[in-house]
């Protein structure tokens, strides 16, 4: 299940980080997933059930595999044993220690 990270859960967690800020090579675990609303044309719940059905779950082990040539956009990202591309806005939404 996915959690809705709060501000407080956030700011208290330190070690976590948008993954949309995570360069090539980054390996971690997926904390928490926390869309904002109006990226990208997808409500929050909208971004939420689309990343979840991804694989974008809590635990699930991440790995940035590689970056777009011009602005790092978009990246493919490793989710357990799937690779995925996102937008860097979209992984933005996803926190990973």
């Amino acid at each position: 299940m996915i959690m809705k990270a709060s501000a407080e859960k956030i700011e208290t967690c330190k070690c976590a980080y948008p993954l949309g800020q995570c360069r090539r090579g980054f390996k971690g675990t997926l904390v928490s997933v926390c869309p904002l609303a109006g990226k990208d044309g997808y409500d929050a719940d909208e971004l939420e059930l689309r990343l979840l059905e991804l694989g974008f779950i809590e635990g699930a082990s991440v790995h940035v595999l590689h970056e777009g040539p011009f602005g790092r956009d978009p990246i493919a990202v490793r989710v357990n044993d799937t690779t995925v591309a996102l937008r860097r806005s979209e992984a933005m939404a996803i926190l990973a220690e």
